[in-house]
């Protein structure tokens, strides 16, 4: 079995874990948060707008590793606050207007200054 590391500077990464890994005809992308790629910073406030930028972080991924939004086949959020899934609704909708992933939230182990949401993905390569 091959497997590739992706690594892009469009979207937030870190040395202890790899952004996406390629492997079997898939892309698993790693949990994007609202970061900005170049500050490191959370990008808004409100759950649509953190969902927004952590969407971009996902779709600059799978760019990166010859993929795109419009082959992920699930998605995994991690939410701060459980009362926010109808604000992550309001965007996902934006994004997947029809025939969307598979998807399944939980709510997010880790507190962490400003973030409300962590989403991961599969997508075909």
């Amino acid at each position: 079995m091959t497997r590739e590391v992706v690594s892009t500077p469009d979207a937030p990464g870190t040395p202890i874990y790899s952004q996406a890994v390629k492997a079997v005809g898939l892309v698993f992308v790693a949990g994007q948060g609202p970061f900005d790629p170049v500050t490191g910073v959370v990008v808004g406030t409100t759950i649509q707008e953190q969902t927004r930028q952590s969407l971009r972080n996902v779709e600059a991924i799978l760019r990166a590793a010859g993929s795109s939004m419009s082959k992920v086949v699930s998605a995994t959020f991690l939410l701060q606050y459980l009362e926010d899934f109808a604000g992550l609704n309001e965007e996902w909708v934006r994004w997947f207007p029809s025939d969307p992933p598979a998807r399944q939230a939980a709510r997010h182990p880790v507190a962490i200054e400003g973030l409300r949401i962590s989403i991961a993905v599969v997508a075909e390569a």
